[in-house]
């Protein structure tokens, strides 16, 4: 199967996903959940015209002239007199505004008299007064349907009383590591063996992206165990991931293990790096990605391949975040038959140096890096000074 453009797998990957069913949950667990309804208020809000400090309701017409204070209001309480020429109540903040007063006089701009009286300093600034339905009408929409769910969004469904919600069910993401080098974090490698840093690492993106992680272990070097891994992550997920045994060495037999599941390849091969033996087939409707057991190249296949699907499946539009800013000094590469995806930081003053890196294993040297740029096929150097688009990691 030949190698294919970058542009031409991420085509394949994102129609090949179909949305996720909704869900219904209380609007306490919505975070990071994505909006399948958009939030109607059935409210004003505010509901009533209360004051925004704490001071004197009055009239503008009497601030000029010593008021007599009839009652005190304070949030919570509704007022029990009306405001009446030369008249003045005493009020907190968020309290409802009593009838006949126009305005707020700040605490901070009054006397009070030894006659019981209160006298306003200075001249009128502002009303003080947040009017009822100033923030939210009844019947606007609050939230629109497809939004991801932030904090702040929780308060605003608490405002309004929307105490459940439907969100987009959490697509299932099966994680599994090949390769019988690998053992687990908490485990000592003996000589010849490495931690497998890259389930943990997908499993995070994965919550990270809005999906549902579920890990499967590691499987050994071996055809038939890692068959029987596949077939039931792939009956059992909406994706599936696997990290290893991609390439052309004798043990890399993944391609052949999903040709075994009935897994449909879409493609073997992408002309980017790293990431070239990235592999992608359909089962059944299950999605399924081979992506390279280096943990850099499989962080960012993640990234520009399965995210997007993620998001589309949950009909999230999302986009990473770019910052277009120039190149500290010029970055030359060696071959420019594939795209390249180069890690990099952004300085204090702005500019983009490539963080120093020695390949697609090299993870401990990624987590410096602020995002990737990418060096499109026959470009072989980016001239210092040269804007270029950084996608945020």
């Amino acid at each position: 199967m030949e190698m294919i453009s970058f542009d031409k797998a991420y085509d394949i990957v994102i129609n090949s996903g179909s949305k996720t069913g909704i869900e219904t949950v209380p609007f306490t667990d919505s975070l990071g959940r994505i909006l399948a309804e958009a939030v109607v208020s059935e409210i004003d809000l505010p509901s009533f015209n209360k004051a925004s400090v704490d001071g004197f309701a009055c009239r503008k017409a009497d601030i000029l002239e010593d008021m007599d204070i009839i009652e005190t209001i304070p949030a919570g309480k509704w007022p029990e007199k009306n405001i009446s020429k030369g008249q003045s109540s005493r009020i907190m903040t968020g309290a409802p505004v009593p009838e006949g007063a126009d305005c707020v006089i700040m605490v901070e701009d009054t006397t009070l008299l030894n006659s019981g009286k209160v006298r306003i300093e200075g001249t009128f600034k502002k009303s003080n007064i947040s009017v009822k339905g100033e923030d939210v009408r009844s019947g606007d929409i609050v939230l629109k349907t497809g939004k991801k769910v932030k904090p702040q969004d929780i308060a605003v469904m608490a405002a309004v009383g929307h105490t459940s919600v439907k969100v987009m069910t959490m697509p299932k993401v099966a994680v599994i590591s090949s390769g019988s080098e690998l053992v687990e974090p908490h485990q000592i490698p003996a000589i010849s063996q490495i931690r497998n840093s890259n389930a943990s690492q997908l499993i995070a993106q994965v919550k990270e992206a809005g999906a549902l992680g579920i890990y499967y272990g590691i499987a050994a070097d071996n055809e038939e165990e890692t068959l029987s891994v596949v077939d039931r992550a792939v009956s059992e997920n909406d994706i599936v991931i696997i990290t290893g045994g991609v390439s052309i060495g004798d043990f890399d037999f993944v391609p052949s293990v999903f040709e075994k599941a009935g897994i449909e390849i879409l493609f073997r091969k992408i002309a980017v790096q790293p990431g070239k033996p990235t592999t992608f087939g359909i089962h059944a409707g299950t999605l399924v990605f081979g992506l390279p057991g280096n943990p850099v190249s499989s962080f960012l296949q993640f990234e520009l391949l399965v995210r997007p699907l993620i998001c589309k499946m949950m009909d999230y539009n999302w986009h990473p975040l770019i910052q277009k800013l120039p190149v500290r000094e010029e970055i030359k590469r060696k071959s420019a038959d594939r795209m390249a995806l180069i890690p990099v930081i952004i300085d204090s003053d702005g500019f983009v140096s490539p963080v120093e890196y020695h390949g697609s294993a090299h993870i401990s040297a990624f987590h410096e890096a602020d995002g990737i740029i990418s060096v499109q096929i026959g470009k072989e150097r980016i001239k210092k000074g040269e804007i270029v688009s950084v996608r945020m990691i």
